[in-house]
């Protein structure tokens, strides 16, 4: 499924097939069939997701929530259903997705959700797809019911999201309804030990009385760096905005009590190279500070699976398909890729380490000094190993013969 270049963004043609047009033909009616729909080609990677879980040997599994714009402007008058994300000139689908990691280790096991908004429709694969009117951000609660009892985990699902998600009125809303969430967030008022103070005012208070400790090791642009954690338990206590009837209102909720986690990255030098403040409701006795820390850090986990399937990998943004829902069926399929290559790169099996420096070797990429495979360098590689096994077993000719047909070539044009 593999997009040859973003020249020629059409499918990578297999060796077994003789005509470029048959490939692009296959692909075509395969996303075409109604038979083939977005819930059937997502129980593969949920089968991966559970299978993971069972691994685990941590009580919880961390479910990474995120959006991307794809940008389809280039080849825009060949999609017929892209939508305005923001001004005029904003044109695009907007994807949603969760991604389940490892709690304990971080490896990515499989993207369990997604939604996709075009201007038409919002294709999903949620048993009940939230409503194409709503924010981005009302797609979650759908998505945290079915994780919770609709996935067979058998871990408990965190949810791990961005600063995007900092609404006292969502919080307050997920915590009613018994969610676990971890959600970085801006300043903002709130009660601690019977007084109202600024959260950046309780990560002030914990640097001068030095109550940061470290948490272990990091990696930060490249470099390994300390990271630290404090911790303070809150009550967010405000009133929450809400949009009724079309008109901005200020709803006075009920107080909830959370733990305002502050994680910080510290060079050798001392310097503070990054640091987020966390809200979450996940029990203090199940999960301390410092591994609630390492659980925000493993969200980068779903930056880099974008990654491989847009810029570094598989191309998306130069998909020719013409409609909302092929991107979403052949994203789903692409999707498989990106999780076979993420979980090689975490395996630390004899057999997948040699199994690695074999696809390194055939995609042909460099490394920086020090850095032994990247996620795009194996899917290369990859590549290459399969359309490779699938001539080898699709001639009849031995390597000698090849041989010769190659030496038989070059002697005709060198006698020319």
């Amino acid at each position: 499924m593999k997009a040859a270049t973003r020249s020629n963004p059409g499918p990578h043609c297999p060796v077994d097939i003789d005509k470029t047009t048959s490939a692009s033909q296959n692909l075509w009616r395969f996303l075409k069939n109604d038979r083939v729909s977005l819930e059937k080609l997502m129980e593969p990677l949920r089968k991966l997701g559970r299978d993971g879980c069972r691994n685990s040997q941590s009580k919880f599994v961390l479910v990474a929530h995120d959006w991307c714009k794809l940008d389809y402007k280039s080849h825009a008058n060949r999609k017929s259903d892209l939508l305005q994300l923001t001004h005029k000139t904003d044109i695009g689908y907007d994807l949603t997705t969760a991604l389940l990691v490892e709690a304990d280790s971080g490896i990515t096991l499989a993207p369990m959700q997604i939604h996709l908004k075009t201007s038409e429709a919002l294709h999903s694969t949620a048993k009940e797809p939230p409503l194409w009117e709503g924010h981005h951000l009302d797609q979650l609660e759908t998505t945290m019911a079915e994780a919770s009892n609709g996935w067979d985990l058998l871990r408990t699902p965190v949810h791990v999201i961005d600063r995007e998600a900092d609404s006292l009125g969502r919080r307050r809303r997920w915590h009613s309804l018994g969610h676990l969430f971890l959600v970085r967030c801006d300043d903002r008022r709130v009660r601690c030990e019977g007084r109202s103070v600024l959260l950046s005012e309780l990560d002030e208070e914990l640097d001068q009385t030095f109550q940061y400790v470290d948490a272990g090791k990091a990696l930060h642009e490249g470099k390994k760096v300390q990271r630290q954690v404090g911790e303070r338990t809150v009550t967010l206590y405000r009133p929450h905005s809400a949009v009724i009837d079309g008109e901005k209102k200020s709803i006075a909720g009920k107080p909830i009590e959370l733990r305002a986690v502050f994680v910080r990255l510290v060079d050798d030098d001392g310097w503070i190279v990054a640091q987020w403040t966390l809200l979450t409701n996940v029990p203090g006795d199940e999960a301390d500070a410092s591994e609630v820390g390492k659980w925000y850090y493993f969200r980068w986990r779903i930056e880099s699976f974008f990654k491989l399937l847009k810029s570094h990998g598989l191309e998306l943004e130069y998909w020719q398909q013409e409609t909302g829902l092929a991107i979403a069926k052949r994203l789903l399929l692409a999707a498989m890729a990106c999780v076979l290559v993420k979980q090689l790169e975490a395996s630390e099996s004899e057999a997948a380490i040699k199994f690695r420096r074999h696809l390194i070797r055939l995609s042909g990429r460099r490394m920086k000094r020090g850095v032994e495979f990247t996620g795009p360098a194996l899917l290369a590689g990859y590549y290459v190993h399969l359309n490779m096994l699938d001539y080898l077993m699709a001639t009849e000719l031995s390597l000698e013969e090849m041989k010769d047909m190659e030496n038989a070539a070059l002697s005709e044009i060198i006698d020319v």
